[in-house]
């Protein structure tokens, strides 16, 4: 009898044994990630020395039909000093994949009718191949969809790349610090004239990303 329950105990083990080793399969994951949706605008601007409100927003994986929780990191906003900063929204699927996307924050006390001085094309060296069009997207904060003035019928002088920047007196701007569909953007050198008389606007700045070398660009609004 003693033998018999013996026998049956180890039958039991070897049984639990195989049981865990049927569990033990690998699973294969789509990787997805979530879209987040920023409810308002992308770009925001507040005076300097204001308070910042961040948008509100949303994050969905439609693989997964997954809403997740959105997290958000100020980074190095300063409202007390004049920059372009860069606010970064990120969600997390069950799965660990990440999605995110940036609202940019202009701290500056530039008028809000600004605008009438800077929007418009422009064109870097009288090139007319090399054309810039900058538009204002919020109070002292504007988009080039050029901003390196690449030649766009020559695919050698580099991918055409869009970038914001912040106003932050008559004289000086600033791209900060920006993830663009390029890589990381940044610049030094930046000079403004406005428009005097016959004189027309100019913006000149010198690129810190991969693609693009490091001489300063001049563009000319036409």
């Amino acid at each position: 009898m003693r033998k018999i329950l013996i026998i049956s105990v180890l039958a039991v083990f070897a049984y639990a044994g195989c049981k865990k080793k049927e569990n033990d399969v690998s699973t294969t994951v789509t990787a997805s990630y979530p879209t987040i949706t920023i409810v308002g605008s992308q770009y925001v601007s507040i005076p300097v020395g204001g308070a910042f409100t961040p948008p509100s927003a949303t994050a969905y994986d439609s693989f997964y039909h997954e809403t997740m929780v959105v997290l958000k990191d100020l980074g190095t906003l300063d409202n007390t000093v004049p920059g372009l900063y860069t606010v970064t929204y990120s969600a997390k699927n069950h799965y660990g994949f990440v999605g995110t996307k940036n609202v940019y924050v202009a701290v500056t006390n530039v008028s809000d009718t600004f605008d009438v001085s800077l929007s418009g094309w422009y064109l870097r060296l009288a090139n007319p191949n090399r054309a810039a069009h900058i538009t204002k997207v919020a109070t002292g904060m504007f988009m080039t969809d050029n901003v390196g003035g690449v030649d766009t019928t020559d695919a050698t002088t580099g991918p055409r790349v869009s970038a914001v920047f912040a106003v932050t007196s008559l004289t000086a701007f600033t791209f900060g610090t920006q993830l663009t569909s390029d890589g990381s953007l940044s610049s030094n050198s930046e000079s403004l004239s406005l428009a005097v008389g016959a004189t027309p606007t100019t913006l000149s700045y010198a690129l810190v990303e991969a693609s693009f070398g490091k001489q300063v660009r001049t563009f000319v609004k036409q």
